[in-house]
């Protein structure tokens, strides 16, 4: 429908554009695809009359289908969207040529365009190709992220060693640089790294160009790599937009990767030899040979890192956010039929027209946030006990009326009846995976007392529990036949210790 551009995309090119004032080609290049992207969704948010910031209430499905009305995706469809960088790259591999790549495109696309319209349109698209540009970085533009390559041991005194992990982190224009050791690449360390990098140069830049590690990307691919949803709400709230580097592409990377170089010879090797036993140790460590680095004059030109900083980076920073960013990871689920999602063995009610559906959970250490296609349609405080979390209007209509009922009250009123209805009931409340489901069944079974009797129901429930039957359906057959005091078979009550399904009930049960 719209090519492999994402709606998270679709987004951030919006952001980039109205909120950065971007030119095409830069927003291009900061989500790495190609310029024509850009302007045909630009073109489209004209047209449909979007405009930026977008409304909170909307979703991903209203605004695709502003973007993209029905019409226009059957076209897209037929025709399909054309990536000429794709293209152009697949050209420079042995053997292939542009009659081999239209002749698959028709293959996916067989009513697209015919040979010569392709090949118009590419050499139209190649005219358009500049020379590789200089990198030359504007003051405030860029900050290169990346890990060092070689580690830091941490010994705790048992004979254990642990690999300190040494994040680094440089500036565009003057080059100054910030490093520290952390115990992990995990996502959390990652975040929390920027988090101090930022605090460190005290202000915000317009990009941030990390390797195309898992924690920054989806999916590494050369083209469209796909933002991790983390790291693209850090990205949002605090103002920067983030360019991966490509897939094997030097260029893009070169400065983080001079200054990891820089890193290891001038401090990793300094502290070769000293034997540390916290991560706290390493980081008292670097700190004075970083102040060496950034106050380390240059040798062709005059000043340092420092002075340059102070000079040309620092005034063009954006300041930092006001609010600290707080740290929150991002799932995919799906709720059962019981209308919960799993999260960490806690289970958090959604409401149940979205049973099945595919959905986005954002949760931190205090709040579990759901999301369907970018709408937020639940909110719960964090558990980290097993349990499950559930709010009355997430329930059907038939659920919502036995909210006020909980296992421990139900329980209760059967061991009034008597021991083997309580027993029952039990097991009954055991066989569903959500108590909620089973409450209607178990108050069906309680009420029958009051039908018949509450001596006969105890029979009723004591011979269920003998044969295997725990539903109401067959307490309730039970009392119809006036089979609660028939005695059980030995045979029966041998099958019943197999624990049969509730559905199957033997030939004793017909007696």
């Amino acid at each position: 429908m719209r090519g492999h551009i994402t709606m998270r995309q679709i987004r951030e090119i919006l952001r980039l554009k109205f909120e950065f004032t971007y030119s095409n080609q830069k927003t291009a290049n900061s989500l790495a695809i190609s310029s024509s992207t850009v302007y045909d969704c630009l073109r489209r948010a004209k047209l449909a009359g979007i405009s930026w910031p977008l409304p909170e209430d909307l979703d991903d499905e209203t605004l695709e289908n502003k973007l993209y009305p029905p019409l226009i995706k059957r076209l897209v469809e037929e025709r399909g969207v054309l990536d000429w960088v794709k293209v152009h790259e697949e050209l420079r591999r042995k053997h292939v040529t542009l009659m081999l790549l239209w002749s698959e495109y028709k293959e996916l696309y067989p009513k697209g365009l015919s040979y010569s319209h392709y090949c118009d349109l590419y050499y139209q698209w190649k005219k358009q190709l500049e020379v590789w540009m200089r990198q030359d970085y504007k003051a405030g533009e860029k900050m290169f992220v990346d890990y060092a390559g070689d580690t830091i041991d941490i010994h705790d005194g048992h004979g254990s060693v642990h690999k300190a992990q040494i994040f680094v982190a440089v500036l565009g224009a003057s080059n100054y640089t910030y490093v520290e050791a952390t115990m992990t690449q995990s996502l959390s360390d990652w975040i929390g790294s920027h988090c101090r990098a930022l605090e460190f140069f005290g202000g915000v830049t317009e990009l941030v160009v990390p390797d195309n590690l898992k924690n920054c990307t989806t999916i590494a691919n050369r083209y469209e790599p796909d933002l991790n949803p983390t790291y693209h709400d850090f990205a949002k709230h605090c103002g920067f937009a983030i360019m991966p580097a490509r897939v094997k592409s030097p260029r893009d990377k070169s400065l983080a990767e001079k200054g990891v170089q820089h890193v290891e010879y001038q401090i990793l090797a300094r502290l070769r030899d000293i034997k540390f036993f916290s991560l706290l140790e390493i980081n008292e460590e670097i700190r004075p040979q970083l102040l060496k680095i950034n106050s380390k004059a240059f040798q062709k030109i005059p000043g340092s890192r420092l002075s340059l900083f102070e000079k040309i980076d620092k005034p063009a920073l954006k300041p930092l956010p006001s609010v600290p960013y707080k740290f929150a990871e991002w799932i995919k689920a799906s709720p059962g039929a019981d209308y919960h999602i799993e999260l960490k063995k806690h289970y958090y009610s959604v409401p149940y027209t979205f049973i099945k559906k595919k959905l986005d959970v954002r949760f931190t250490d205090q709040t579990v946030e759901i999301f369907y296609k970018a709408k937020r349609i639940a909110s719960h405080s964090r558990k980290y006990t097993y349990g499950h979390t559930t709010l009355v209007e997430h329930m059907p209509k038939a659920h919502q009326k036995y909210a006020e009922w909980t296992p421990e009250r139900i329980i209760n009123w059967a061991k009034k009846i008597g021991s083997s209805t309580s027993q029952l009931i039990e097991k009954v409340i055991a066989t569903k995976e959500h108590p909620q489901i089973a409450f209607r069944a178990c108050l069906g079974i309680l009420r029958l007392g009051k039908s018949y009797s509450e001596a006969s129901l105890e029979a009723a429930c004591e011979r269920a529990l003998k044969i295997g039957a725990y539903s109401y359906k067959n307490v309730a057959s039970i009392l119809k036949n006036k089979l609660e005091h028939v005695p059980v078979s030995s045979s029966m009550m041998l099958t019943a210790t197999k624990e049969p399904h509730e559905n199957i009930r033997g030939g004793d049960y017909f007696e």
